[in-house]
């Protein structure tokens, strides 16, 4: 696990000198604390050829395979091939003996190397060969091309910087940040889909400017000009008739295998357990498969209603890991500068500030984690999914009977507990009587349409574009049309919510401490065989995950398997009424924040003060709108030049 930066030009004015490669490679440390590596090469002209563009290429290592030989830019024998990568390839044992068994000799273990004979042998679709994850670069001097890839679900980032004869790339806003003449420019769409999502989606940055290369994409630089094309497209609308212990004799073969490839390390390996179903299958296959004594990792909190550790202990003691946990508590607001700072872009979703203490716990004691990423939008777990199915239902009656329900249930239902039923049954209720695809995207909304407006300025307002932020969920949803209801959102989810806020959340998080993160249940393999899979195998009645519970009930202590999903958050609505109002007000109403001309002070008053008086729970919006300004003033304002980092 790495961080990559660079660049190509055909302008030498556009050069980027060793310095700046330096300062891009640099800000990225964190992201990969025991080695670094540069290239560089000015533009060559030879007398009757075409000149071949100037390229740097820099690498930050975390070194987890081939600790000795694994040191990156990596070339070609006759270094007309150069390769910068981040993440791991965990099929890289099949691919080298396909390579070798082709005459080629190998001089390292590294899974990097077995990308530079790949893409010898079939150029840049050789990403659809590899199975992990990854953001990588790839520089071809013979025809002066560059080749920027991500995988398939996103769970490694890559920005780039497209300009007049100059490209630019890296796996954090930050490094682009660096080469002198980038504008650090607020996108104002940008910052509309930040606070309709709480993440702002691809291939949006907040930026203006800079972008994010979408998942399962590769894209090639060549001549000024830039092509992406996608590499990966599962067939989603494609459903199996398959019965129950197939299915799960299936899933038991393929989420093992996963975990089994994704246990190859030199460096010591560990596993998140939340108390939840997912991290408790990983971790249990994982010690299965490794027959020792796993180590294993939970954050927790003082407030019962969000404190999970009891049942994460629970696990640890059916399963007989060695368990770490600690609590987080309001004496984390210290912390969010440097989660600003190195999320680079306002972020929403609050576990962020959890996964952030939590990867810091982990790197104390191993280099690698296991995750229960992706088994939520895999097979049905979050509580949404039983509302689509509900909602579904409703779509059947009479409009005006819906919305004389909706409105009724909506006026009658307090909203003051954050977690309780009553608030999700208010949430629910608002929505009823939409079109599926607005309600479901008023429901995965922090500020819906109405309250945005309300929140902007009318001089912000002036400066939106035409384009709805909804675009990024129809675009996710279309291809999933003849799904049933249920299906359509988890899937939808998998190729919006889970790379636009989870990967990002765990990257980032965990990649601030040097910590590698892996994902069994995002294998594409077992991605691909799941979304065939009826929602009848998944949800049934209030309950989730059901072909996972009943697949895996040996691993899952009766306590775990029986209990309804409590999802990861912080107790944002008792701090922001507790310990954290001041310095909330503080910050958002401000004359610094005020000043920016975004939101009308009165508009944000009026959520702080609805949410003191328990009128309304607005603490996932006052949350959002505090990572922004404490973006703003990481990256934004004058005090930018010496930010707040970890120290790693």
């Amino acid at each position: 696990m790495c961080g990559i930066a660079g660049g190509v030009w055909d302008d030498p004015n556009k050069s980027l000198p060793q310095e700046v490669l330096q300062a891009m490679v640099d800000v990225l440390r964190h992201r990969g604390p025991d080695d670094e590596g540069h290239y560089r090469a000015e533009i060559y002209t030879r007398q009757g050829y075409e000149s071949t563009p100037g390229v740097a290429l820099g690498h930050r290592r975390l070194a987890v395979i081939d600790r000795a030989g694994g040191h990156q830019p990596m070339a070609s024998p006759d270094e007309q091939i150069w390769v910068v990568f981040n993440g791991e390839i965990y099929n890289f044992p099949a691919l080298r003996n396909r390579i070798e068994g082709a005459g080629h000799a190998l001089r390292t273990r590294s899974d990097t190397e077995t990308l530079i004979y790949l893409y010898l042998d079939e150029g840049p679709s050789f990403v659809r060969h590899l199975r992990g994850m990854f953001a990588l670069a790839v520089w071809d001097a013979r025809v002066g091309q560059l080749t920027l890839a991500r995988d398939r679900l996103g769970k490694k980032p890559l920005v780039y910087r497209l300009e007049d004869r100059r490209l630019l790339f890296a796996s954090e806003i930050k490094a682009l940040l660096q080469v002198p003449g980038v504008p650090r420019e607020l996108s104002p769409q940008a910052l509309d889909e930040y606070l309709t999502y709480q993440y702002i989606p691809h291939p949006h940055t907040i930026f203006s400017g800079i972008s994010k290369l979408p998942p399962a994409h590769y894209a090639v630089y060549r001549r000024g000009q830039l092509q992406l094309t996608r590499y990966w497209q599962p067939a989603w609308d494609k459903e199996e008739d398959v019965s129950a212990i197939s299915s799960q004799t299936k899933l038991r073969e393929l989420l093992t295998n996963s975990v089994r490839m994704r246990l190859q390390s030199d460096v010591p390996l560990g596993a998140w357990l939340s108390g939840g179903i997912d991290s408790t299958i990983i971790a249990g296959l994982a010690q299965q498969e490794t027959g020792q004594k796993l180590q294993t990792f939970s954050i927790g909190f003082s407030e019962p209603e969000y404190d999970e550790t009891e049942f994460a202990r629970g696990v640890s003691q059916k399963l007989n890991t060695e368990h770490h946990e600690e609590q987080l508590n309001p004496a984390a607001w210290e912390l969010l500068p440097q989660l600003a700072w190195h999320f680079d872009e306002p972020f929403g979703d609050s576990s962020a500030l959890a996964v952030f203490a939590l990867s810091k716990m982990t790197r104390g004691q191993v280099t690698v984690t296991l995750t229960g990423d992706g088994g939520d939008e895999l097979f049905a777990g979050y509580d949404r999914y039983r509302a689509v199915r509900l909602a579904n239902g409703f779509d059947r009656l009479p409009v005006s009977i819906t919305a004389l329900v909706a409105h009724s249930w909506w006026q009658l239902l307090p909203g003051q507990r954050p977690r309780s039923w009553l608030r999700r049954f208010k949430r629910f209720s608002e929505a009823l009587g939409m079109p599926p695809g607005k309600r479901y995207l008023r429901w995965m909304s922090v500020f819906d349409e109405e309250m945005r407006a309300e929140l902007y300025t009318d001089e912000f307002i002036q400066r939106l574009p035409a384009q709805d932020p909804a675009w990024f969920l129809r675009e996710c949803l279309a291809p999933l049309k003849s799904r049933d209801a249920v299906t359509a959102a988890s899937l939808g989810d998998l190729v919006s919510y889970l790379p636009g806020d989870l990967m990002v959340k765990t990257d980032m998080a965990s990649m601030a401490f040097g910590l590698e993160c892996r994902c069994p249940f995002l294998d594409h393999e077992l991605v691909e065989w799941a979304a065939t899979l009826p929602s009848k195998l998944k949800l049934r009645g209030r309950q989730g995950k059901r072909i996972l519970r009943e697949t895996f009930a040996d691993l899952l202590p009766d306590a775990v398997n029986k209990r309804r999903k409590m999802g990861f958050g912080i107790p944002l609505s008792p701090w922001f009424r507790g310990p954290w109002l001041e310095p909330l007000r503080e910050t958002l109403l401000s004359t610094q924040a005020q000043s920016r001309g975004y939101f009308r002070p009165q508009a944000v008053e009026q959520l702080i003060q609805e949410h003191t008086g328990g009128l309304r729970d607005h603490s996932y919006r006052l949350w959002a709108l505090l990572m922004l300004e404490n973006w703003q003033r990481a990256w934004l304002d004058p005090a930018i030049l010496a930010p707040t980092r970890v120290s790693t």
